[in-house]
């Protein structure tokens, strides 16, 4: 019986392939072209969408000029753009060491609440006990503490049943906000739900500036974590148990070990921000005290490539975004929500520029071009 012939197998429409010849300067240009050509589309909605741009045009130059305004326009401005990158920083830096290992941890949002509630529930109970130094040492590690704990949870149930971190350590966040929320109804009796600012257990300033020790810290944070990442046993470890599971174990790594141990670090450098927040800028609780950046890290962290350098300059562009389409809702009084479309359109440039980086698109050849290829 004579065999059927073989139907062909229909070649898909592109194939992606990692890059791997791309030079510095080429991603350093496209990065930049990248971001151009995001401004330039958003200048062109601002005059579709803002009725006061789009009778004057002339009025575009002011719209790009808020984008400045927002972080430059004073030198209190700068300073205040300074803390919130800090801030920034410290978060994305916290979970560094677990996305590199390929651990998801999608609960920096919680682990920095807890971190705060510990810090201001210290202030608010032993405020006035306790000296000032002794006060602000029992909040940061009682913050470093519940961080560290928040983070421990979901480590050991993915290390000893495997469970699924995402899913784990977003929950969390949820019942975070509720463990803030069921603190400040036994603390603040009168039902608000507000914590007043607490007069004791705020950083010193430095040379009459409240924000450097903020800025400070989190400078001296960075080079840590970038030594610890690049130069310690754990480090290497991490690494190893990112790249692949299988061959950590082969080589003798405990991986289960290394999970919960870089989990209790990212947990307890999540409740440190914690400390940043409450101590160095709020002086207060509430269940929105994080506001959002928990999960604005992941990205800064992802767009860094997991870099502690490069992670300054991806916070820095954030948050210049973010205060420019503050600058943007308050100048041309438009609503909030238009001015996070040029925030989020800007981004999405910059992430398809970091896909096209990695990755080349390889399209199906026609079959002409493939006779002359073989001809």
């Amino acid at each position: 019986m004579a065999d059927k012939p073989t139907a062909a197998v229909k070649e898909p429409l592109f194939h992606i392939t990692k890059r791997t010849d791309i030079s510095t300067w080429k991603k350093i240009l496209a990065r930049a072209v990248a971001i151009v050509a995001a401004f330039v589309l958003c200048g062109l909605l601002a005059m579709v969408l803002i009725p006061s741009i789009g009778e004057n045009p002339a009025k575009l130059g002011r719209f790009y000029k808020c984008f400045i305004d927002g972080s430059f326009k004073t030198i209190n401005i700068v300073w205040r753009v300074l803390r919130d990158l800090s801030v920034l920083l410290c978060i994305s830096l916290a979970i560094t060491p677990a996305f590199k290992m390929k651990f998801w941890n999608i609960g920096a949002e919680g682990q920095v609440l807890v971190g705060i509630l510990a810090a201001e529930g210290i202030a608010f109970k032993f405020g006035g006990i306790f000296s000032e130094p002794v006060l602000l040492l029992i909040m940061l590690l009682s913050a470093v503490v519940a961080g560290a704990i928040w983070g421990l949870i979901p480590a050991f149930f993915k290390a000893i049943w495997g469970t699924n971190e995402t899913l784990f350590t977003l929950m969390m966040n949820y019942i975070a906000t509720f463990l803030v929320s069921f603190f400040l109804s036994l603390w603040i009796t009168n039902g608000s739900q507000v914590m007043p600012k607490q007069s004791h257990g705020a950083l010193p300033a430095i040379a009459g500036n409240a924000n450097l020790p903020v800025i400070i810290l989190t400078a001296i944070l960075t080079v840590l974590i970038y030594v610890y990442l690049n130069y310690s046993k754990h480090g290497y470890e991490i690494s190893v148990v990112g790249e692949s599971v299988n061959t950590a174990k082969y080589i003798g790594i405990n991986v289960k070990k290394v999970i919960i141990r870089t989990m209790l670090l990212s947990g307890a450098l999540c409740g440190f921000a914690g400390f940043l927040i409450g101590a160095g800028i709020n002086q207060s609780v509430s269940p929105t005290s994080v506001g959002g950046k928990g999960f604005t890290a992941i990205m800064v962290s992802w767009l860094a490539k997991f870099s502690p350098a490069f992670m300054v300059l991806t916070s820095a562009l954030v948050v210049f975004l973010q205060r420019g389409a503050a600058e943007i809702t308050s100048i041309f009084n438009v609503s909030g929500s238009l001015a996070d479309i040029f925030v989020g359109l800007t981004l999405f440039f910059v992430i398809g520029c970091e896909f096209f980086l990695t990755y080349e698109l390889h399209f199906r050849k026609s079959k002409q071009e493939g006779k002359e290829n073989n001809a």
